[in-house]
């Protein structure tokens, strides 16, 4: 009898949890992400620049 309540007093807490996790993600995890990975790509892209030089023609001689 025991395993039967414990099975229902669980299954909102699990819901909570499941809510709470798929609201962190969408809150917090995948923004994050998507700042970090516009940052990074926008410093590696400075960084060549800065060895590379500047897009464009060369200057002319």
């Amino acid at each position: 009898m025991s395993a039967t309540s414990d099975d229902a007093s669980a299954r909102p807490r699990r819901r909570r949890m499941e809510i709470f996790a798929f609201l962190f993600l969408t809150a917090v995890v995948m923004p994050a992400l998507a700042v970090a990975t516009v940052g990074s790509y926008g410093l590696v892209v400075w960084i060549y620049q800065m060895i590379a030089g500047p897009p464009g023609p060369p200057p002319p001689h």
